[in-house]
């Protein structure tokens, strides 16, 4: 979850939470409600002060990893979905916007599920 990483890279930056709050320019019980993920849908614009002040890409905040039990694609799915990219003219260099663009769509639908249960 987006508080988690904020809290990890917090962490190995040794910065305190009220550092991060003030060079972010944010409230610091705003940014501990996300931390401790209360508030589990900040706007972009918030996560982007916190990346640009913990110095890091603004996906790495935003990035989830897989739960337990998640059906994984098939190897050959994944090799037929590149020969598809190739095919319909996405170059190589253009993969890691792609995969930015992939990354934020999955956190935005990972926010409207949870959104949908409260």
């Amino acid at each position: 979850m987006i508080g988690d990483n904020i809290y990890n890279i917090r962490k190995e930056k040794r910065l305190s939470l009220s550092e991060l709050a003030k060079q972010a320019k944010v409230s610091k019980s705003n940014l501990s409600n996300i931390e401790r993920n209360l508030n589990t849908n900040p706007s972009i614009t918030l996560i982007r002060k916190i990346a640009d002040v913990l110095d890091v890409d603004l996906f790495l905040l935003l990035k989830s990893e897989p739960k337990i039990g998640e059906k994984q694609i098939p190897e050959d799915e994944w090799i037929q979905f590149v020969n598809d990219l190739k095919e319909s003219g996405v170059e190589k260099g253009q993969l890691q916007e792609y995969k930015r663009l992939i990354e934020f769509i999955n956190w935005q639908n990972e926010q409207n599920r949870k959104n949908s249960k409260d």
